[in-house]
This record gives structure tokens, C-alpha cells and sequence, in this order.
């Protein structure tokens, strides 16, 4: 039996890699339903302020194939920002995130919205030596 029984993870998953791949396999280990949560394109220009490489819908059909998905939902600018409006629209028990955003005020707070609900975080480390970013630097360099 696995430790949760509906994860989410939430990401843009541009260019996907074998980072994006190892996130959504440790993600499915430990829960029994996985649903990974796309950034839409105008988050990606709005709050990041790049361009995604990869529109939205193809982002979302890639991380559909993969068996150790159940769901891909599209994910708006304010489910993003406020993940207990993420909880409300999609229920789950734990929330997977990038173990840089441990610690962080963001991360503290929607620690202790979760607390009483009984809802978790779980702190993952990234795949070192690979990024998306990283991926369109070496893509840009060898133009």
C-alpha cells in the first residue's frame, strides 16, 4: 500500500526530459493516483516571463502517454498561486513540489492551510544536470 492515495504535482513540462520523467515516477511511488498539473502558456509568459517552447496542449497529451500518469488537468494562474484553490477544484492528499520551495513563506503558508485538512507536501529533489532551461541554452548555442 502506498504512503498517499491521490498525489499532484503542478509544472510546465516544457521540452520534457528525464527529469520531468523521474519527478512523475517518484511522485507515483508513493501515492496510488498521480495527476500532474500543466501551467498553461499564459502563466508561462505572464509569470515567468518566457515563452514556452511546447504549447500547453502537447505539453499535457505527453504527460498523458506515461503509464505512472492517471490525469493531466490544465492548471490556471491562480491555482498556482493559491493551492488551496488548487485542493478545492482537485482534490488530493499530498501536493509533490521542488524541494527549492521548502522553507520558502509561499511554501510555509500552504503548509499550514493543509495541516488541519490533512493534507501533505512532499519535498523532491530535482534530477541534477538536467533543466529545461539548461536544455535551451544548449539549443541556443548550437544554433
Amino acid at each position: 500500500m502506498k504512503k498517499y492515495k491521490i498525489g499532484i504535482t503542478v509544472g510546465v513540462f516544457d521540452l520534457f526530459h528525464v527529469g520531468h520523467l523521474n519527478l512523475f515516477e517518484r511522485c507515483k511511488s508513493m501515492c496510488d493516483y498521480l495527476i500532474v498539473a500543466v501551467c498553461q502558456d499564459d502563466y508561462v509568459t505572464q509569470i515567468k516571463n518566457k515563452v514556452p517552447v511546447v504549447p500547453a496542449a502537447e505539453r499535457m497529451r505527453i504527460c498523458a502517454a506515461l503509464k505512472c500518469v492517471d490525469e493531466v488537468i490544465p492548471v490556471t494562474i491562480e491555482e498556482t498561486a493559491d493551492k488551496m484553490l488548487l485542493l478545492s477544484n482537485h482534490p488530493f492528499d499530498v501536493l509533490f513540489s521542488g524541494d527549492d520551495w521548502k522553507g520558502s513563506d509561499r511554501y510555509k503558508l500552504t503548509e499550514e492551510q493543509f495541516a488541519p485538512l490533512g493534507v501533505h507536501i512532499e519535498y523532491l529533489p530535482y534530477t541534477q544536470g538536467i533543466s529545461t532551461s539548461k536544455l535551451k541554452e544548449i539549443i541556443e548555442k548550437n544554433k
